[in-house]
């Protein structure tokens, strides 16, 4: 039994321009155990995805299924198995760390929860925060409490949507820590995330969303094998030539150009050479998951086919909201 399966799942929004189709029959199972990731820029699906799998929202065609359990027909059943720390900080601004975590368990009828509340606490740097109001906390630490709420029940599969969103390196590290740890104690983790080194680093698999349709599925050593070979590395503060410029990848200072050979390599240079550039920290290195992201997204046309397990979705403000005013039971 795959602890998450999307099923031909299609969501459509009317908007003020039309209907607006956000996903278009995606399908794909999660297995029960793995560290899956989906990718994709926004607008791709990835968030109605999740509202579909959270409940949030109904698919306008297709089902899901949470470690067997329909999440229409047997929503209980399936929400109690899942936990989703969402995009958005939401929180009660009129209790403490502790008192909200022993609320959040009585949701789902738990009683005597302390120890695995303190163990949360402990585990994701909360301990010194537990008597403190929500109202109290920085950003990052009521994300923590966030990432708590939805562990709370101990539920066997994790959804975490962007968690490290605008967070401190202390908080991603002390979440990722955390988080494998249960993964390697059997828990299911899906993650969408635009930090993508963070899916290169911690996902066995990953699904790539683009306009609502699965463009890649693979393990992430199978992605990144697909990479060129080797990329040109260095910064700069000189406008690149207009011919280095179409293909490079420039963030402020830095630039990188793909090199798959020496010969290239050497081109690159004499071509720098030619427009006056002298470029510092020369380096060539192997491609990585973000080459691979940044050219499956430009040349992909069609879904890829699914090979063992499939893919997922994220959505545009106009889906945010119409999808508030669509909540399953």
């Amino acid at each position: 039994m795959s602890a998450v399966s999307f099923h031909h799942v299609f969501k459509s929004f009317a908007t003020p321009r039309g209907e607006l189709q956000a996903l278009k029959g995606v399908s794909f199972q999660v297995e029960q155990g793995e560290f899956f990731g989906l990718l994709g820029p926004n607008g791709a699906g990835k968030t109605t995805l999740i509202s579909i799998l959270a409940g949030l929202t109904r698919a306008s065609s297709g089902s899901v299924e949470v470690l067997g359990s329909d999440v229409q027909r047997d929503y209980q059943a399936a929400r109690r198995r899942l936990g989703v720390v969402p995009q958005e900080l939401v929180f009660d601004p009129f209790f403490s760390v502790r008192e909200t975590l022993r609320i959040q368990s009585g949701y789902f009828g738990i009683k005597n929860n302390g120890a695995w509340i303190d163990e949360l606490l402990e585990g994701l740097g909360l301990a010194d925060k537990a008597g403190a109001n929500m109202r109290q906390l920085s950003g990052g630490m009521k994300r923590r409490v966030l990432v708590a709420q939805a562990l709370v029940h101990q539920p066997p599969v994790i959804v975490l949507d962007e968690p490290t969103a605008g967070v401190d390196v202390e908080l991603r590290q002390t979440l990722w820590r955390f988080v494998s740890k249960l993964n390697k104690q059997g828990s299911t983790v899906l993650l969408t995330t635009h930090y993508l080194e963070e899916a290169e680093a911690l996902c066995g698999r990953i699904a790539m969303l683009k306009q609502g349709e699965v463009v890649a599925l693979e393990r992430t050593s199978e992605l990144l094998r697909r990479a060129a070979a080797n990329v040109l590395r260095f910064k700069t503060d000189e406008t690149l030539p207009p011919d280095l410029a179409e293909i490079a990848r420039t963030t402020g200072r830095f630039v990188q150009l793909p090199a798959p050979t020496a010969a290239e390599v050497e081109r690159l240079l004499a071509r720098l050479r030619e427009a006056g550039i002298a470029p510092e920290d020369i380096e060539v290195s192997k491609a990585d998951l973000e080459d691979v992201f940044l050219d499956v997204m430009a040349n992909s046309h069609k879904p890829a086919p699914s090979p063992q397990a499939p893919p997922a979705v994220d959505d545009t403000t106009a889906e945010k909201t119409a999808a508030s005013s669509e909540v399953a039971p």
